[in-house]
């Protein structure tokens, strides 16, 4: 899987967002979109994730222009995208039935039948999937736990591991960590990495420079209405091309 977008322009009303924005995610890599507070980037994702279509220029999965095909066939590119937003927004109920919501709106006869097996194999609190889902999240031994009584940051790890026990082909994150203490903020950037060698393709939205180079491949900088540059993360921000990529590392440009 690819997920590209090309020269992609997105205004609401009168304001343009994007003027011609290009971006690709590919299997196995993490992206970083950096820029400053209100330039896009959750726009940029929202737009990656199917939610919103462009104005112009194209959102293409594996070659395919998905906004040129029937709402059905878009519907099942959605579902193979998953996307964790900046807070958390859990049901009241347990931990696990919170993790599987994504598996089972997804539901086919199939799975029904591997949700039966998963419980003969001793996974009697869901699927082998949102399992290993929670476990890579460090949250396993809570499954039976009311989601009410976690902490914000094990609430966003929750909502890591719902996206994730899909499988989706790509994860896009927004700002996943933005309120979380190190301990939290630690386990989920394991976890990205972790489904980046599991061949995931993952972009993530962040403000944290530090953390863009902990765990990105690849750097995409947006500034006003375009990426004005996009590399290996190393490259980025110790060689940028575009002055202004340096300026806003610096802490230099004012928004």
């Amino acid at each position: 899987m690819t997920l590209r977008a090309t020269d992609v322009y997105h205004a609401y009303g009168d304001e343009t967002v994007f003027e011609a924005v290009s971006l690709s995610i590919s299997p196995g890599e993490v992206v970083a979109i950096i820029g400053p507070s209100g330039v896009g980037k959750s726009t940029l994702l929202r737009l990656l994730a199917l939610f919103d279509a462009p104005d112009d220029g194209s959102i293409e999965y594996d070659g395919t222009d998905v906004w040129a095909v029937g709402d059905r066939e878009r519907l099942e590119y959605r579902r193979r995208i998953g996307m964790v937003f900046q807070e958390a927004s859990l049901f009241d109920a347990s931990v696990v039935r919170n993790a599987e919501y994504g598996l089972r709106v997804r539901q086919s006869w199939t799975d029904r039948i591997r949700h039966e097996l998963a419980s003969l194999v001793g996974a009697e609190n869901g699927t082998i999937e949102v399992i290993d889902a929670l476990d890579a999240v460090g949250l396993a031994d809570k499954a039976d736990q009311d989601a009410s009584s976690l902490s914000g940051g094990e609430a966003q790890r929750v909502a890591f591991a719902r996206a994730l026990a899909y499988e989706p082909d790509a994860l896009l994150l927004d700002e996943p960590t933005s309120d979380l203490d190190p301990r939290n903020t630690a386990v989920l950037e394991e976890a990205i990495r972790n489904a980046r060698d599991r061949g995931i393709g993952v972009a993530i939205a962040t403000h944290d420079m530090h953390q863009a180079e902990r765990i990105a491949d690849r750097v995409a900088v947006l500034l006003e209405d375009e990426i004005i540059e996009v590399g290996p993360t190393e490259t980025v921000f110790e060689e940028p091309t575009d002055e202004r990529t340096q300026q806003f590392i610096d802490g230099e440009l004012i928004y």
